[in-house]
């Protein structure tokens, strides 16, 4: 099994040419992340992940988690690496100073956390929960419960989790039956079970946050009926230090296809009395405030889906330059290794420059966040970033998550038989990324996200200035004189008129035609995410060409930057045709069927 590098270079150029971190770092509250601050940060994150939690990846794969009378056991050298995360502060890399974060750049962070879980899924996923739970609190939360818990959190003292799915609702939340009944002191006793729980329980540090969503004994039905609570796993006495052992137990872990060192747990609430907790903001908006949580950790899904695949391209090229078979079809030398063959390499590139895409989409997206958080003091701007960041995130989840389970799957293919065989490390990549696309709301909850509370929210107002971004992009390649930019503008112009004739038609069928849009959502996503790409890689191409012809940097890498472009825009922007003929085909096909016919 190959190492993991963490491809800085590539990190950095999106970074500065695409997420603008440049600009960023203009912006109040983000002065400190100076260009020698993020060299040494990417440099010190791409060191510790690749030494520390890469070599950890295929332990947690084999041995696991387990469920012992004391609770959750993580493998060997979880604890002991997790300890070191935290001392070397990538847990609160993003948060704020205040709360004992480092406050620097989302845009920033992101590629750290890209690093974090490229080398180690599973170990990734505690922070990303946490993460998330930060977010709410932040929003939430009453000052007394922020001093209590945040900065614990945020240094990783403490880990936190979301608990929204139970047993008979999964999606549809409106199905919620835990419920919370207040006390005197003004807590409330918290009952119900919840599943697939991700680091409900371990052994990682002394306590755990949980928030729960459930409901209050007169709270309305449905979703506008759910609150949210903070549960700990130790009530925290007055002094800081831990107290009595909550009513909150993980009962079961699952035994899953992959991310296996990743505790999912069904957590049990109140079987022995009652677990105390406490209210977040107001009652009844659990289900806004958890969405919160939600686009963070959406964003940060897709962003493993890029890791993977990013992980699985590194370890098929290391493959395909050693193994030797067969004969080369241009030249004739026998026995020539297998990157010598265009099949091999179209399948290579075809990673490549797919993870790029999406790696674009993903920084793109966290530096609008930024450039929303830091405009406080002008609403207009940061209601426009937020909107644009907010239309990025089904995109880049959906997008990065359906790329990662296709590009690990070619990693196994560019094995051959060996990428079936456990101990090449190929199948675990795969295992691994197969969750993606189901965790935090599936590739068809994201698609009809972007379509009805992102695209339709302002009457198409937001989507409108993605698709004057994107051909602006595709004019200034083709006027740029350069033949081979001209080449992807064209694709990149084709395949945005596809886009936008796909969202007439969703708009001019959203009232009459419900059912076809539905059926038409997924393939629209696909069509979003296919034209972000060579959007993205558009612009790269650029910042390359620039580079190029003034003979600046490390020509090579612009060089291949440049391929990676021309390739996206041959082999992947056509697919825009067929993607938006399946959107305008809508529920044809499907329209008349009883049923029977699935049988």
């Amino acid at each position: 099994m190959s190492d993991y590098r963490a491809p800085v270079k590539d990190m950095r150029f999106v970074l500065d040419e695409i997420a603008g971190l440049n600009e960023i770092s203009q912006l109040p509250g983000f002065e400190e992340a100076t260009p020698d601050l993020v060299d040494a940060v990417l440099d010190e994150a791409a060191k510790f992940t690749g030494e520390v939690l890469a070599p950890l990846n295929r332990v947690g794969d084999k041995e696991g988690c387990k469920l012992t009378p004391n609770g959750v056991t993580t493998p060997a050298g979880w604890k002991e690496a997790y300890a070191q995360f935290c001392e070397a502060g990538w847990n609160g890399i993003t948060s704020p100073a205040e709360f004992g974060g480092q406050g620097l750049p989302d845009a920033l962070g992101i590629a750290v956390k890209e690093m974090v879980c490229s080398a180690n899924l599973s170990f990734s996923l505690g922070p990303l929960l946490t993460t998330g739970a930060v977010e709410a609190l932040l929003t939430c939360a009453s000052d007394e419960l922020k001093a209590v818990y945040l900065e614990k959190m945020i240094t990783g003292e403490w880990t936190g989790t979301m608990n929204l799915t139970e047993p008979h609702a999964g999606s549809d939340l409106a199905l919620i039956r835990s419920r919370a009944e207040p006390q005197a002191d003004g807590t409330y006793k918290v009952f119900g079970q919840k599943i697939f729980i991700t680091y409900g329980d371990h052994d990682m540090t002394d306590n755990i946050v949980h928030l729960v969503l459930a409901r209050l004994p007169d709270a309305p039905a449905g979703v506008k009926g759910i609150s949210m609570f903070l549960v700990p796993k130790f009530l925290v006495n007055a002094d800081g230090s831990l107290g009595a052992r909550n009513d909150a137990y993980c009962v079961s872990i699952e035994h899953k296809l992959g991310i296996h060192a990743s505790p999912t747990c069904v957590m049990a609430y109140g079987d022995n009395g009652g677990a105390v907790g406490y209210l977040l903001g107001e009652a009844n908006r659990g289900l806004e405030y958890m969405f919160i949580m939600m686009n963070e950790a959406r964003l940060g899904v897709g962003l493993q889906g890029i890791a993977l695949g990013e992980r699985a391209y590194q370890q098929a090229l290391g493959y395909a330059r050693d193994r030797k078979q067969g004969r080369d079809a241009l030249t004739g030398e026998a026995l020539v290794t297998i990157d010598k063959h265009p099949d091999i390499r179209r399948m290579l590139m075809l990673m490549k420059s797919r993870v790029e895409a999406c790696r674009a989409m993903a920084y793109y997206t966290s530096g609008l966040l930024d450039r929303a958080h830091a405009a406080v003091h002008d609403p207009e701007t940061a209601k426009t970033k937020l909107y644009l960041a907010e239309f990025m995130i089904p995109i880049v989840k959906g997008g990065g998550t359906e790329m990662g389970i296709e590009v690990t799957s070619l990693g196994v293919q560019i094995h051959g038989g060996m990428g079936f065989i456990e101990e090449t490390g190929a199948a675990q990549h795969w295992r691994d990324s197969r969750i993606t696309t189901i965790y935090e709301g599936t590739t068809g909850i994201q698609a009809n996200d972007l379509l009805f509370r992102k695209l339709m929210r302002d009457q198409g107002a937001t989507a409108k200035v993605v698709f004057g971004e994107v051909y602006a992009t595709a004019k200034a390649l083709g006027a740029s004189g350069n033949p081979e930019l001209q080449a992807i503008g064209q694709r990149l112009g084709a395949g945005l008129k596809m886009w936008t004739d796909a969202t007439e038609w969703l708009a001019a069928n959203a009232k009459t035609g419900l059912s076809g849009v539905l059926t038409a959502a997924v393939p629209y996503l696909h069509l979003a995410v296919t034209v972000c790409g060579g959007w993205m890689m558009g612009k790269a191409a650029l910042a390359a060409a620039g580079y190029l012809a003034k003979g600046e940097g490390d020509q090579a890498f612009y060089r291949a930057k440049l391929a990676s472009a021309r390739f996206y825009a041959d082999q992947i922007l056509p697919q825009a045709i067929a993607y938006a003929e399946t959107v305008k085909a809508g529920d044809a096909a499907i329209a008349g069927l009883s049923g029977e016919e699935l049988f």
